[in-house]
């Protein structure tokens, strides 16, 4: 029978394999800058944040909860039925130095230990404000407020850029790997780096971020071959046609990014190859994203990177209904994936100069909607790490009464008693943010009396 080519199918396949390889190959989003991987030096002084973002809004009000009688009476008379502990959900004891009790949400139960030991600590009643605000001052509309305050999509960009009037561009993270550029020497390795897809978070003006899928393969379709030196040679000829200088701007760039595609992915599937990571973490997605994490933590000795920021991310906590065991479930999630990386971060003997914290858009009321909680303000965060003075509470605890002094209504949405700015300042300070630089990264933080909470050594 007679073979017909079709030159329509035939470019079809050739678009459908290129924009393959394109992918993947693009998989790592603003790396084409990068300079050559083999050529970065050690990094002597290694920092990094890494960003857990709950995604949804997690209430706080049943993450941490106050165990002092007072504080636990208000808390059940104005939760009801959500109070816990719950059938589902019991409550793990925590003290603060001074002895202050609380309860920790029993599906934090891996890190929960990290409390006693100093590692863990809370911070309270976090939230996005434009300025100091009270309950007065927003009833009177008497002082700014973040714009379209309760939408998901504007919180959560605001939570990320530190700009509660929108976006901005640039993410704080971004800002302050700028603010540390030279640091990183030579190196041009993304020193911020999303595992949940392109996130302003990570953005900066200068240092290049990169967006990378956790597990996923950026070599090329069609490299491998029999015998072993037929595979050489097609590789070798894929390096020589992205080397060539084609003179056009354009094709110049994407040819970059398939280089610096490959470079990667070579290094990250030799990862620890000097000796693999040992410490197991969970098979869930927020687990694999921290896996991935530290498998980049543990190339700085190749990639020359002294500093660097990550984001990642989870979905699930807009709990509008069944709040109790969806809840405890995600933070189950949350606390497994966050204790295996700790203990990797440990493994590697950098548990010091890795810190990972908690962000969400905002938090929920504290009045029931039935088996759910509506959107809220304030929130709850937690932060581990070998440098975090663990053990305490920091922040304001606020009151719990429904249309009390931090109540911005009578279902208690509270207020933020801590600003977005003093707790990113924070860690930022800890990762070398200058003061000079912290105006850059927090235009707002100057109207906030305590700009450092305290809680990084």
């Amino acid at each position: 029978m007679a073979t017909h080519f079709n030159a329509h199918s035939a470019a079809h396949s050739m678009a459908r394999s290129r924009r393959r390889f394109l992918q993947r190959a693009g998989a790592l989003v603003g790396a084409a800058g990068m300079a050559s991987l083999a050529d970065a030096q050690t990094a002597p002084d290694y920092r990094a944040l890494v960003c857990v973002f709950m995604q949804g809004g997690n209430d706080g009000h049943n993450t941490l909860v106050p165990l002092s009688a007072s504080a636990y009476n208000a808390y059940k008379a104005a939760r009801g039925s959500l109070a816990l502990p719950d059938g589902n959900t019991k409550l793990l004891s925590v003290n603060t130095p001074a002895g202050v009790p609380y309860g920790l949400n029993s599906g934090l139960a891996a890190i929960a230990p990290l409390w006693a030991t100093g590692q863990l600590a809370a911070v309270a009643n976090v939230g996005m404000l434009a300025r100091p605000t009270t309950r007065a001052q927003y009833l009177a509309g008497a002082v700014p407020l973040p714009s379209n305050l309760f939408s998901h999509s504007d919180q959560m960009q605001q939570m990320q850029t530190g700009n509660p009037g929108g976006s901005g561009g640039t993410g704080w993270a971004g800002r302050s790997a700028d603010a540390v550029q030279a640091r990183n020497g030579g190196t041009r390795f993304p020193a911020s780096i999303s595992m949940a897809g392109s996130a302003l978070f990570c953005t900066g003006a200068t240092v290049p971020s990169a967006s990378l899928i956790p597990g996923f393969d950026l070599s090329g379709d069609g490299m491998t071959a029999w015998p072993d030196s037929a595979a050489a040679a097609k590789r070798t000829a894929l390096n020589q046609i992205l080397a060539l200088d084609s003179g056009l701007a354009l094709v110049q760039a994407a040819n970059k990014v398939r280089q610096d595609a490959i470079s990667l992915n070579a290094l990250l599937a030799g990862a620890g190859s000097g000796g693999k990571l040992a410490t197991p973490f969970p098979g869930t997605e927020l687990g694999r994203q921290l896996q991935q994490v530290a498998q980049i933590i543990q190339l700085r000795g190749t990639t020359g990177v002294a500093r660097q920021v990550f984001f990642c991310s989870i979905g699930g906590f807009d709990t509008h209904s069944s709040q109790s065991w969806a809840q405890w479930d995600l933070l189950r999630q949350v606390s497994e994936a966050m204790a295996a990386f700790y203990a990797a971060t440990q493994e590697m003997g950098i548990a010091q100069q890795v810190t990972t914290f908690t962000e969400s858009e905002f938090g929920r009321s504290l009045q029931p909607s039935g088996s759910g909680t509506d959107h809220g303000w304030g929130s709850h965060h937690l932060v581990l790490g070998g440098a975090v003075r663990g053990g305490q509470l920091y922040g304001t605890m606020p009151s719990l009464a429904l249309g009390g002094p931090d109540d911005s209504g009578n279902r208690g949405v509270l207020i933020p008693s801590t600003s977005l700015d003093q707790y990113g300042a924070t860690l930022a300070r800890w990762f070398g943010v200058p003061a000079t630089a912290m105006a850059t990264v927090f235009p707002n933080l100057g109207y906030f009396a305590t700009p450092d909470l305290g809680f990084m050594g």
